[in-house]
């Protein structure tokens, strides 16, 4: 196995219920790591690994609540899988409140859970490659002139080439050059490109 596959991170502190759950992930092929706490698992806790997190709610000392809250406090993490022998409709609206990919109730037919992690492993491997994208984006804009960007915020809002060179006192080629820069540096294939890329983003193009 590399270390850029997907891993299961089981926080449970039910040894039983650990090794049955090892036993299960690496039966079929999935890399898994196991923490008997919160603790243990938040101290160990690498936000650049992909895969997701399979967490009981009812742990000693810091709760499954303790530490969804404290994975969505920090930029990036995989999706949580909560999983309890207690369920009830208010738990499970608070969990998926707090941000948890799914709330499944022991015990859990194995079928069931395996699908689910594996549907976390895409929307995790999604989630990644959008923020990778989002970086990669902020980081073409910051090399941005400060006139670029003006003209990128008039483009974003609407604006025509002579609108933006009347709204800037300056004349449409220019604009028309300065546009073409901005497709240049931020490799947009298009204005109606270039804006999309920019809101989808939510690329803040300050003065």
């Amino acid at each position: 196995m590399t270390a850029i596959e997907p891993t299961v991170f089981v926080v449970d502190d039910d040894p039983a219920m650990r090794r049955s759950m090892l036993a299960l992930f690496s039966a079929q092929g999935i890399r898994t790591e196991t923490y008997p706490s919160g603790r243990e698992f938040l101290e160990a806790f690498d936000p650049q690994r992909s895969g997701c997190v399979v967490l009981d709610l009812l742990l000693r000392g810091e709760s499954g609540m303790d530490v969804l809250d404290d994975l969505r406090s920090r930029p990036l993490h995989p999706p949580v899988i909560v999983l309890t022998a207690h369920g009830s409709v208010p738990a499970s609206v608070q969990v998926l409140r707090a941000g948890a990919f799914d709330f499944i109730e022991k015990p859990m037919r194995p079928a069931t859970l395996l699908a689910r992690i594996r549907e976390a492993f895409e929307l995790d491997a999604q989630e990644r490659f959008a923020s990778e994208q989002r970086t990669v984006i902020e980081e073409r804009a910051r090399r941005l002139s400060a006139r670029e960007r003006t003209v990128a915020r008039l483009l974003m809002a609407g604006k025509r080439s002579k609108e933006i060179a009347s709204a800037l006192d300056i004349s449409v080629r220019t604009v028309e050059g300065y546009r073409a820069r901005l497709l240049e540096k931020m490799q947009a294939q298009s204005a109606a490109h270039l804006v999309t890329m920019l809101l989808a983003n939510g690329v803040k193009l300050r003065p």
